[in-house]
């Protein structure tokens, strides 16, 4: 084999886990289809030493460091057939090409679905967001707003105060229970039953929301809550077991980042219900770290 490890996705998981595997001098092939998840976004912030940072200048420096040790192999296409021969994992390349690991290592991501309302896309990242940690800050004092799409979406509304004056938009999806109307109402959240049906403004930034029933009202940000699906077929076709995570499934992985196919290592969104830079290099870490003491015990025994 020419790899000991193949790492399918170089975003923040990705390169974290290459950069344990390099630093173990084990040989490495890095492979990015370069359609992160983040790649809409103007800056990612909360990630300590990055802060402010767009996601590609991140990722570009980290590629350019990774590249650095000798065996790393980094490599851009996307990895679209993977399946286990023997003591091995094969994955095939869109528009051909194969290349064969002990280990496999998914920092494949997750795609988003959003709600089908005119304008939302359009601002997906810049004032449309999902993360109050990753951009609350800088919405902060405006008015924000919350399109309730999914179960958790009140809890999510309890959270947003601390930002801005907050309305909970239910969308007439999710009405709040007793307890969550009293949460919001101690919270000062507004509650809208007339749904959301236009967001409107230049974009990407956002003036107001259009309601259903005529009214115009003005918001600075709108945080909703994206349905989640593999942005990558790999870890269906390995055979890894899935979870139903909040927002949509997850890879199955034990505390050593280890999927149900033993060989097959998982890290980042795709893996995790929580979604952070920070906390998706941390489990790209560990993976790394873990796919390597993996090999070395293979070879004690």
């Amino acid at each position: 084999m020419s790899f000991e490890v193949i790492v399918i996705g170089g975003n923040f998981a990705g390169l974290s886990a290459a950069m344990q595997l390099a630093r173990a001098r084990r040989r490495v092939l890095l492979i990015d289809a370069g359609a992160p998840r983040n790649r809409f976004s103007q800056a990612s912030h909360g990630f300590l030493g990055q802060d402010g940072q767009t996601p590609a200048a991140i990722m570009r420096e980290g590629k350019r460091q990774l590249s650095l040790y000798p065996t790393i192999t980094i490599r851009d296409g996307e990895v679209v057939q993977a399946r286990a021969d023997g003591d091995e994992f094969v994955i095939g390349i869109k528009g051909g090409g194969e290349e064969r690991a002990a280990r496999i290592v998914l920092a494949t991501g997750i795609s988003d679905t959003l709600p089908d309302i005119p304008g939302l896309r359009d601002r997906w990242g810049r004032s449309a967001l999902h993360c109050p940690y990753c951009h609350g800050y800088e919405v902060s004092g405006g008015k924000l707003g919350v399109l309730a799409n999914h179960p958790h979406s009140a809890h999510a509304a309890m959270l947003i105060p601390d930002w801005g004056e907050t309305t909970y938009f239910t969308q007439a999806l999710f009405e709040p229970d007793e307890e969550q109307l009293a949460g919001l109402t101690a919270r000062g959240v507004r509650i809208e039953r007339s749904p959301v049906v236009e967001l409107l403004g230049d974009t990407p930034r956002l003036e107001a929301v259009r309601l259903a029933d005529g009214r115009v009202l003005r918001l600075d940000a709108v945080f909703v809550a994206p349905k989640t699906a593999m942005a990558s077929p790999v870890a269906e076709q390995l055979g890894c077991v899935f979870d139903d995570g909040p927002f949509g499934p997850l890879i199955r992985t034990g505390d050593n980042k280890e999927t149900t196919v033993k060989g097959v290592f998982a890290a980042g969104d795709a893996a995790s219900a929580m979604h952070n830079a920070t906390l998706a290099s941390a489990s790209g870490v560990l993976a790394g770290v873990h796919c390597h003491q993996s090999l070395a015990m293979q070879s004690a025994r």
